[in-house]
């Protein structure tokens, strides 16, 4: 079984947490505790330029 967090094709959200600090999050899987969803379940490349956009 693929890991779901190593899936080039798989569908992520963005989360980030109260330190500003974000992480790539593949839909569906339950949120944890002190982060939140920041970008809407999309492609793996959209999630990470949205990160990238966001330190720019």
């Amino acid at each position: 079984m693929t890991n779901p967090f190593d899936r080039a094709d798989g569908s992520y959200v963005v989360l980030r947490n109260a330190r500003a600090e974000y992480s790539l999050w593949p839909a569906g899987i339950a949120v944890p505790d002190g982060w939140e969803v920041v970008h809407a379940e999309d492609s793996r490349q959209a999630c990470l330029d949205y990160v990238e956009n966001q330190a720019a």
